[in-house]
């Protein structure tokens, strides 16, 4: 990619997850159809959250920005790569690069802090339910969002800002299918301690604090449990966190295995296919993962295509009225 006088390069290339070509229409289908049923499944979570008033409870309303995040967090990586197999180009100009570092890490972040009020949410209902509707109020619910946003903003900005300072040299080759932060660090040129320190300190600052939290919650959570003598009663309780402990566990899986296998010394084309684990994957799993079992979901997607279906006869019975 050209250099600028100032040796300001202008961009980078994306390798993507395979260097046969014969194989990029087959990745293309592939990646589109996740994400399509990413799109797709996540906006139905969030229609039936917002059409029927029983959902508009505090996990339900988590569970609506949840899928909201999912779907900006797909939209932050796939819509390039398609773009890129399409037009047979690796290149991505060095401010999309920072861009999408920026909007990835706000998602990934925002994600992450979801799922650890939504481990509250749960806890505070089956440990302290007589107190649930006080302490989980819509003004506290709104406030943690807030919160979250905040802190996934700046944190990201944090290391948007961290590689605005490095330099790059010839190897502008990013063995990825998107701009990963630790990838970009590490083809740079110049001295990358700082980077390094900083990334590492804020996952573990937040990605550790969050999964200490979330283990804290399921810890009381279970002994709540295991102090009910209805057998009825434990089975509800647990029912009711089963899907966000399925989604946490997938979750910090994925993204650990990613993280472990992406230094310097492994192999990158094992660590950008292992990333489709927790930037595709999840992202398409998790409507599946809350709704399959969840019969709140299934009955107001029911009544929303209901009432759309009778709406829709009507309409097509007016317009044959002469």
């Amino acid at each position: 990619m050209v250099q600028d006088n100032d040796t300001r390069i202008t961009g980078f290339f994306l390798l993507g997850l395979s260097k046969d070509p014969d194989l990029h229409p087959v990745v293309f289908g592939l990646l589109l159809s996740m994400y399509l049923i990413t799109v797709i499944g996540n906006l139905l979570i969030i229609v039936a959250t917002i059409s029927d008033s029983h959902l508009h409870t505090p996990m339900y309303y988590f569970l609506c920005n949840l899928s909201l995040v999912d779907i900006s967090f797909s939209s932050t990586t796939i819509p390039k790569i398609l773009v890129n197999i399409e037009i047979q180009s690796k290149v991505i100009t060095y401010e999309c690069c920072i861009t999408q570092i920026y909007f990835f890490i706000v998602f990934l972040g925002m994600e992450n802090f979801i799922l650890t009020v939504m481990a509250y949410d749960r806890y505070v209902a089956i440990c302290h339910p007589l107190k649930y509707t006080v302490i989980m109020s819509p003004w506290f619910c709104g406030m943690l969002l807030m919160v979250s946003w905040i802190m996934s903003t700046l944190h990201s900005l944090l290391h948007s800002l961290m590689v605005l300072r490095l330099s790059f040299c010839t190897d502008l080759e990013i063995p990825h299918f998107f701009c990963e932060i630790n990838q970009v660090i590490h083809i740079a040129c110049s001295d990358k301690f700082l980077n390094d320190m900083v990334m590492y300190l804020g996952a573990g600052l937040l990605g550790g604090g969050s999964l200490i939290s979330i283990l804290y919650s399921y810890c009381k959570i279970v002994s709540s449990i295991c102090g009910m003598s209805s057998v009825q009663g434990k089975y509800k309780a647990f029912s009711t966190c089963a899907s966000h402990l399925s989604v946490v566990s997938l979750s910090y899986c994925t993204s650990l295995g990613v993280y472990l296998n992406s230094a310097p010394s492994g192999s990158s084309q094992s660590s950008a296919m292992a990333s489709v684990m927790y930037t595709v994957v999840m992202p398409m799993l998790n409507p599946f993962i809350y709704s399959l079992r969840n019969k709140d979901i299934k009955r107001a997607l029911n009544a929303f295509f209901g009432m759309t279906a009778v709406k829709g006869q009507i309409v097509v019975g007016l317009k044959k009225c002469p």
